[in-house]
């Protein structure tokens, strides 16, 4: 039996899809003059009225303005900014709130000197066929950035590492004690202390990355699972035990050093990656004709783990400008019921377009990257195969800047870059033959320039070039107030900001070249 009319009335008149009468805005009504009311709204919006001054005039004539008048409250409504809009502004670099410009601090990079004497150190060789070996990657470690013992550990073409103490000295002061690791019999192209400077991981060319006990010198454990050379490490700071590689081969190895693979209690631990993802930067497009030829993966060049996401990996390439960010905990698509093979993985996003395309009318490659902090917090910073620096917004990874220097040159994979533990400086390294260093101030690398009085094409990081070495500079790293360049000549220098000694090698530069180096 249906329900009567006035039940059904009753119960619809208690549904959400119905309006209430009482909250309808209030129709225009006509009064006796004809004019209608203005319609209000029943919103929390107060109207608004405009305060009007009252002028009185006295008995005799003049205009008295002392008149008590009750104050009027104008209540503005105030504006708000979409969110779309705010999040376009935070990816092309604008500042999310106002912000001055900071000082160019170039005189202070101006500064830095190296001595002839005590800020040099050679790269001993392995084999009696020479005396020095060319440096590929060097690292600070952690308490040096944060102003501790400056140690820096050199890799080396021969596959050694050398541990560096690089204080302060006095001219012609004995080199302080250093400590040689031997975990490889190849060349390491990376090199990374752990969170607690204890351990240090090597990525070598014998497609292996071993792990190494400063304290010991011991070799710890070896880490298999790329099929050519391992191009870079980076251990996880949220996790001790995690530590990612890329490798020539496209991959992308997660390794947790939980995981024991040993087959036998007296060798050596040898250990698998948990996760990998394979063609992380996709593959090269090979035309083979009726042959089946099977497509080359692009290479890994770099990664870096975020500071504010702990499951977060950014990855660069050596094919184009786009960088992946990749979320660690979902890193796969689930494969069809069809296919029975392994799952395909994905980065999270990746960079909306390729910045190196806008100079040229191919892609080019990235050698190395950097995330800023303090005033370049929230930047990345790639060195591109081209001779440019590109700069993305973090965590949209969209190009925001292109920096360059007419002398840079970075048409190599060995050249690497770095910034400072204060996030105002960036140092990269550089092919040419004179052993060049390039230093950049980025304290406004995130600035748009026209919004702060310069021009779309002027440079907003002012860089300066310092030559003390011969042969390519490639690797480099940043310590609390110093910075180390590695060259082909087998010597990794240590440069330090010095006004007096700078001062004293402008004035006398005949004299203090035989000494110090200085900026050019």
């Amino acid at each position: 039996m249906l329900d009567s009319p006035e039940a059904r009335c009753e119960i619809f008149s208690d549904a959400t899809n119905v309006w209430d009468a009482s909250q309808l805005p209030t129709p225009a009504t006509s009064i006796h003059d004809g004019k209608p009311k203005r319609r209000i709204s029943q919103c929390d919006e107060t109207p608004t009225k405009k305060p009007r001054l009252l002028v009185a005039e006295s008995s005799n004539g003049a205009v008295d303005v002392d008149l008590e008048v009750d104050d009027v409250v104008v209540k503005r409504r105030g504006s708000r900014r979409a969110v779309f809009r705010m999040m376009g502004l935070a990816s092309n670099g604008y500042p999310a709130e106002p912000h001055r410009m900071l000082l160019p601090s170039r005189n202070i990079l101006q500064s830095f000197v190296s001595s002839h004497t005590s800020d040099v150190f050679k790269c001993h060789s392995r084999t009696v066929d020479s005396f020095v070996t060319p440096p590929y990657a060097c690292a600070y470690s952690n308490e040096a950035k944060r102003g501790g013992v400056p140690l820096l550990a050199v890799a080396t073409e021969q596959g050694s590492v050398h541990i560096l103490d690089t204080t302060k000295r006095k001219e012609w002061d004995c080199e302080p004690a250093r400590v040689t690791l031997e975990p490889h019999e190849n060349g390491i192209f990376d090199v990374k202390w752990n969170a607690d400077d204890t351990l240090l991981a090597t990525a070598s060319g014998d497609k292996s990355t071993r792990i190494s006990s400063v304290e010991t010198q011991q070799l710890l454990s070896i880490l298999d699972g790329h099929t050519s050379t391992v191009k870079c490490v980076a251990w996880d700071p949220a996790h001790r035990d995690l530590l990612t590689t890329g490798g020539r081969d496209g991959m992308l190895c997660l390794y947790d050093m939980r995981v024991n693979n040993l087959s036998d209690e007296d060798e050596i631990a040898a250990r698998s990656a948990v996760i990998t993802i394979t063609a992380a930067h996709g593959q090269d497009k090979v035309s083979g004709g009726r042959r089946k030829v099977r497509p080359l993966p692009r290479g890994i060049t770099n990664i870096l783990y975020p500071d504010d996401q702990p499951h977060g990996l950014v990855s660069s390439g050596s094919f184009d400008g786009i960088l992946h960010y990749w979320d660690l905990r979902l890193p796969s698509d689930k494969s069809s019921k069809r296919s029975p093979k392994k799952p395909s993985y994905k980065p999270l996003f990746s960079s909306t377009m390729d910045p190196t395309t806008f100079h040229s009318a191919r892609c080019r490659g990235i050698t190395s990257m950097s995330r800023g902090s303090g005033p370049s917090a929230g930047l990345l910073f790639a060195l591109g195969a081209d001779s440019r620096l590109y700069i993305y917004s973090y965590p949209t990874l969209t190009p925001v800047r292109t920096e360059s220097h007419p002398s840079l040159q970075t048409n190599s994979f060995y050249v690497r870059l770095a910034t400072s533990p204060c996030g105002r400086w960036l140092a990269s390294g550089s092919t040419s033959r004179a052993g060049s260093l390039f230093l950049f101030d980025i304290s406004n690398a995130g600035r748009v320039a026209p919004s702060y009085g310069k021009r779309a094409d002027e440079a907003i990081s002012p860089s300066v070039r310092f030559s003390g070495q011969s042969g390519e500079i490639g690797a480099v790293d940043w310590a609390r107030d110093m910075v180390a360049s590695c060259a082909d000549d087998g010597t990794v220098r240590i440069w330090r900001p010095d006004l007096e000694v700078y001062q004293n090698c402008i004035s006398n530069s005949e004299e203090q070249k035989w000494d110090w180096f200085w900026s050019t």
